[in-house]
């Protein structure tokens, strides 16, 4: 049996919780993958995985092999890379992940430049705004908005960016500027359709660390923040967003900022990466070039 296969194989079903997930996202057959980690198992003369119909557990025994799985095989993939000269110059694939908008408007314009600079360096940008798992997905590279779990990862802060409420210039000379979030509660607001802990808009009370929750029923409720800002720009109703999805608009006055007093803290953006013994040159003259380049840019929207 392949040895190396096997350990990887048990790795990827504790890291997705499944056989089936696992599966899925190597494309093995279930029926191989279940017989090559019981195949793992009689040779190690261990049990290493309890099953069960919904998920598998680690025994004892499985705890210990996997921690010291993974690590063979961060020295063998390392050792591959080596070999492939990724330690040595900067090249190969190199796979960052940022949200969409954000990545589109200052991420994008930096790779440009970083792949002029380095030719033999090619990138694969992911855009999404669902948090991509950088190992499961093989990314190298994020770019993420708001606090982070504790988590293995290794983060550098690049900036802050503050959540901003803010209209048209029109929507306020019909409603009046608003002094408090309260008065949000008789004006159109117009809300992002996703997923969120709460739908409620949050501030800043003026009491010391204290924050107001406000219940906004929107006038006009959208999947994308593009369409947020732009249904604010046309004087549906006032929306709350990250301020470099508004950045444009407010520079040209087609929105303008309220309720800055009561804003909530800025929330932090890093460029984060797995934890990994020596890290390929590929990831290291991209953290390198990107940090101060991002910087720069949060800076100017901050």
């Amino acid at each position: 049996m392949d040895r190396l296969e096997a350990m990887s194989l048990l790795v990827a079903v504790t890291e997705t919780g499944s056989f089936s997930a696992a599966g899925r996202s190597l494309k093995v057959p279930l029926a191989t993958l279940s017989r090559k980690i019981s195949d793992l198992e009689a040779l190690l003369g261990a049990r290493l995985l309890v099953r069960t119909t919904r998920r598998v557990t680690l025994t004892d025994a499985g705890v210990a092999y996997v921690a010291k799985a993974r690590r063979i095989l961060e020295e063998v993939e390392e050792a591959e890379s080596a070999a492939a000269g990724e330690f040595t110059a900067p090249r190969g694939e190199l796979v960052v992940t940022a949200p969409l908008m954000f990545g589109r408007l200052h991420v994008l314009p930096i790779l440009a430049d970083f792949l002029a600079t380095f030719p033999e360096i090619s990138v694969r940008l992911v855009l999404s705004d669902r948090n991509v798992d950088l190992v499961e997905d093989h990314v190298d590279m994020a770019v993420r908005i708001g606090r982070l779990p504790d988590s293995s990862m290794v983060a550098t802060q690049i900036g802050t960016m503050r959540t901003v409420t803010c209209a048209s210039p029109g929507l306020l000379e019909r409603h009046g500027v608003p002094k408090k979030p309260v008065d949000l509660l008789a004006l159109p607001c117009v809300a992002l359709d996703v997923p969120l802990p709460s739908p409620d808009w949050r501030y800043r009370s003026r009491g010391a660390g204290a924050t107001v929750n406000v219940p906004v029923r929107p006038r006009l409720s959208v999947t994308t923040t593009e369409a947020a800002a732009q249904a604010a720009v046309l004087g549906v109703g006032i929306t709350r967003l990250l301020h470099y999805q508004v950045a444009e608009a407010l520079e040209r006055g087609e929105l303008q900022i309220i309720l800055a007093a009561f804003e909530p803290e800025p929330a932090p953006v890093h460029l984060l990466h797995a934890s990994r013994g020596l890290m390929p040159l590929k990831m290291r003259h991209f953290h390198d070039f990107a940090v101060p380049r991002l910087r720069a840019r949060l800076r100017a929207v901050a």
